[in-house]
Order: C-alpha cells, then sequence, then structure tokens
C-alpha cells in the first residue's frame, strides 16, 4: 500500500467481475452437473487476524477517518453512499453496486440517502 497520506479515491474500487478470474477446478467438487462452470473475481486476498459480517443502517450525514480501520466490502441494498478521499474526490454508489475500501484510507464516509448495507469488515 502507498503511504497514507498520499492514498486518493482512487484505492476505493467497485467490485466488478473486471480483474483476472480464478477458475477453481471442478475436480475440488462432488458431483458437478453437466456444463456447470463458476468463476471467481478476487478483489482482495489477505491474511487476516478478525473478520466481522454484518447489516447496516444509516441516515444522511457523513464520518471523516484519520485511517480506515479495517478493510471495508460493502452491498448496498438500498439508497445511496459515498466514499471521498482527503483531496474531495468522491464515488458514489447506490442500490446492488458493491465496493471495497482498504484499511488505511483517508477520507470520508458519506450517507447521502437513508441507506441500508451487508458488510464484510476484515483486520
Amino acid at each position: 500500500m502507498t503511504e497514507l497520506s498520499k492514498e486518493t479515491i482512487d484505492v476505493v474500487k467497485e467490485l466488478l467481475p473486471n480483474v483476472n478470474p480464478f477458475v477453481p477446478d471442478l475436480a475440488d467438487y462432488k458431483n458437478p452437473s453437466a456444463g456447470w462452470t463458476e468463476a471467481e473475481y478476487r478483489h482482495f486476498d489477505e491474511a487476516s487476524t478478525r473478520t466481522a459480517v454484518g447489516y447496516w443502517t444509516g441516515e444522511p450525514g457523513e464520518v471523516s477517518f484519520d485511517s480506515w480501520p479495517y478493510t471495508e466490502v460493502c452491498s448496498i441494498l438500498e439508497g445511496q453512499v459515498g466514499v471521498e478521499d482527503q483531496y474531495g474526490a468522491r464515488k458514489l454508489f447506490n442500490a446492488g453496486q458493491a465496493f471495497i475500501v482498504p484499511k488505511g484510507f483517508q477520507g470520508k464516509w458519506l450517507t447521502i440517502l437513508p441507506s441500508k448495507k451487508i458488510f464484510v469488515a476484515i483486520s
């Protein structure tokens, strides 16, 4: 990771199938159906000491972080949220979108509209 003071909004990534896929070996599965296949698009793969998974609700407002306390994977169920870096650049996310914020990111969490999300926090 780059020095924290130089991190920008570009480190916040929407989770899309736009990275190289990992295709598990079908021999690892018991009785896969004919023609069945899958691919994983891994955006984060790191050993961790603590993981929390939860459901979150929030009302409009914002909170600042000198250092995001954990790597957070978010899936927005309702509403609109955003992440803004220390320079004012921002990304907005709506229902149906998922994204990842790396541990140590400096910036703000913005709840634009009343929102609900599922999250995974990885320390």
